[in-house]
């Protein structure tokens, strides 16, 4: 089938008719990035905020943490003090990068802190069953943030796979912790096929626990986008019933530091702290 005057063969466009509805959300909170948000409190001055931000996914392996350190990119070139906190880090050995010091690595001087490390690839809770050690409960999460956010413009809070992976043997999971710490929770989803329903069921979860999203991110947007992952630029925001608020080129964890800090901000919305000029390709 043609593709219409321009557009190359079998590359119809979908139906763009929410993209007005989501660049004007952002244009609105444009000038204030962070504190014109819900979860921005004022502090020290009007330039100043103190923000706790959740970070999760609708699944593993799909973006959180070079999302995480886009983020924290972004805030440290305007001069924003940031800290990074991992409640439980699995699949990693003692002397092994964590999550934390890879963003760290990649965006520059932040604040690193993990709570409980479990050499396992397994949920936080069988993780640390296995391993004989406590697990991390959501009060000590919620502690962990505030102490850093009395010192830092904006807290960084990553979790491990999805919103409901477990925690301990009680049940408890990052949205009770987020809620513990009356804080936003930012979805990170796949581009491609199936991440509408995954979204969907996340921003559901968020929906049940009481907790408010800014918005999702794209964790890898690939170089050459399918049909499926052009239509969810357009669909995603009905599935999580908040917008798309930034894409993550796929393998920007593998640029060198200064690229990436440099590039980051271009990645993301302003409501995340990044460039005037960032824009949801048509």
């Amino acid at each position: 089938m043609a593709g219409g005057p321009g557009r190359p063969a079998g590359r119809r466009p979908c139906h763009r008719r929410h993209a007005i509805t989501v660049v004007a959300h952002i244009d609105t909170l444009h000038q204030e990035p962070f504190a014109a948000l819900p979860w921005g409190r004022s502090t020290r001055s009007r330039r100043h905020t103190m923000s706790v931000l959740f970070v999760t996914g609708t699944g593993t392996e799909i973006g959180k943490t070079v999302t995480t350190a886009a983020i924290a990119a972004a805030a440290l070139a305007r001069g924003r003090s940031v800290a990074v906190l991992k409640p439980a880090q699995t699949g990693v050995t003692a002397h092994e990068t964590g999550d934390a010091a890879e963003v760290e690595r990649l965006a520059g001087p932040v604040t690193t802190l993990e709570l409980a490390r479990f050499p396992d690839p397994l949920a936080p809770a069988t993780a640390a069953l296995r391993a004989g050690l406590p697990p991390v409960l959501p009060q000590d999460i919620a502690e962990a943030a505030a102490k850093l956010a009395v010192s830092h413009d904006l807290v960084l809070v990553e979790g491990a796979g999805g919103l409901l992976v477990r925690f301990d043997a009680d049940g408890h999971t990052l949205a009770d912790a987020a809620r513990l710490a009356k804080a936003p929770v930012l979805v990170v989803a796949q581009a491609g096929l199936g991440t509408l329903n995954a979204t969907a069921l996340t921003a559901l979860a968020l929906r049940s626990y009481g907790l408010d999203s800014p918005g999702v991110v794209i964790g890898s947007w690939p170089a050459t986008p399918d049909l499926a992952a052009r239509c969810n630029l357009t669909d995603l925001p009905d599935a999580a019933g908040a917008p798309l608020l930034g894409l993550i080129p796929e393998h920007s964890g593998a640029l060198a530091p200064d690229a990436f800090r440099a590039a980051a901000p271009g990645w993301l919305a302003p409501t995340l702290g990044g460039s005037d000029a960032f824009q949801i390709p048509s």
